[in-house]
């Protein structure tokens, strides 16, 4: 294998994907692109390293190209976006250049077109462990898009979804022999998570969230990083947070706060439209869990009603 050959597998994998608004695709120095009239376009990448996001021992290929698509694409269905087309930069080293990289393409291909966006280009390098980028191109209505910094005092806090499922599914792929297979709920959300889009989409269209994020560190992690866009605090109920079925339930409670990897959406709803939003949004779970509050402390109420502070305990690349 050469670089060459690398690229006209990869061209060939995605021949028959097109559209996404790219007008000039793999083959030349840089993408053609032509966003849509009436929308802005937003952008995001996100990395997917070995020994860091994935184990090769332990992850098929293609659920590590469907997960690397999936990551990326999230931040757009926390925009309340519409995913067009992505770049995909791979690192990797030339033994994996056959069967593998054909799995990966399988699975990356798969999630493009669940996700509804197509492949424009991107670079290959080799190298001994394998690093994967995908900078995915989006589009939002002007004024639609759905910032971090929109939450007021007041406001009604929701999660979509289950907290913790991924994690749960961490542990059972860790526990395995060899390649893990989705064989429940839990490995599935794990190795082949679907980010939010059509939810992110409604509740922009229906001006319903003030603000929101995907949740991929980690609740106690990532809500303090809305708060702090928005300049507030909030109050979490914890027997309302929508919990994963364990025996041990001091343990559920504990992965779904500090749990990485769901990629659920977490939205605030002024008071006034709390009623407006569903128990469910096409199959997807929406759970009121607490309130935005005035202040900037973060505090979680427990069944018994006494209130401490939440410390963040999710994902973090820089902590020791």
């Amino acid at each position: 294998m050469n670089e060459d050959m690398v690229l006209r597998k990869i061209e060939d994998a995605t021949r028959k994907s097109r559209g996404g608004g790219v007008h000039l695709g793999i083959g030349d120095d840089t993408a053609i692109w032509r966003p849509t009239k009436g929308f802005e376009t937003i952008l995001t990448c996100d990395w997917s390293l070995e020994g860091s996001h994935f184990l090769l021992e332990k992850h098929p290929p293609e659920a590590i190209g469907w997960k690397a698509l999936a990551r990326a694409t999230s931040d757009i269905a926390a925009m309340g976006g519409i995913a067009r087309c992505f770049l995909l930069s791979l690192a990797l080293p030339t033994e994996l250049t056959g069967k593998w990289l054909t799995k990966f393409l399988a699975g990356t291909g798969r999630a493009a077109k669940k996700f509804g966006c197509v492949l424009a280009g991107g670079d290959t390098t080799r190298r001994k462990d394998v690093l994967i980028n995908v900078s995915v191109v989006g589009e939002v209505r002007p004024g639609r898009a759905l910032l971090r910094s929109g939450a007021k005092a007041g406001d009604a806090l929701f999660v979509s979804g289950t907290l913790g499922q991924a994690d749960v599914g961490l542990r059972e792929l860790l526990a395995g022999k060899g390649l893990a297979r989705a064989t429940n709920r839990n490995l599935s959300k794990h190795m082949y998570p679907e980010p939010r889009l059509e939810l992110g989409r409604w509740l922009a269209e229906r001006r319903l969230a003030t603000a929101m994020m995907d949740l991929s560190d980690g609740l106690s992690t990532d809500l303090p990083r809305l708060c702090a866009a928005s300049g507030v605090g909030a109050r979490i109920q914890a027997e309302a947070l929508p919990r994963v079925e364990l025996r041990d339930r001091d343990d559920a409670m504990q992965l779904a706060l500090h749990g990485g990897d769901d990629y659920e959406l977490m939205f605030s709803v002024a008071a006034r439209n709390v009623g407006r939003v569903p128990s469910e949004y096409r199959g997807v779970a929406l759970t009121r869990i607490g309130e935005i509050v005035a202040g900037r402390k973060i505090r979680l109420a427990g069944e018994d009603g006494e209130e401490a502070e939440l410390v963040a305990g999710g994902w973090d690349p820089f902590r020791e």
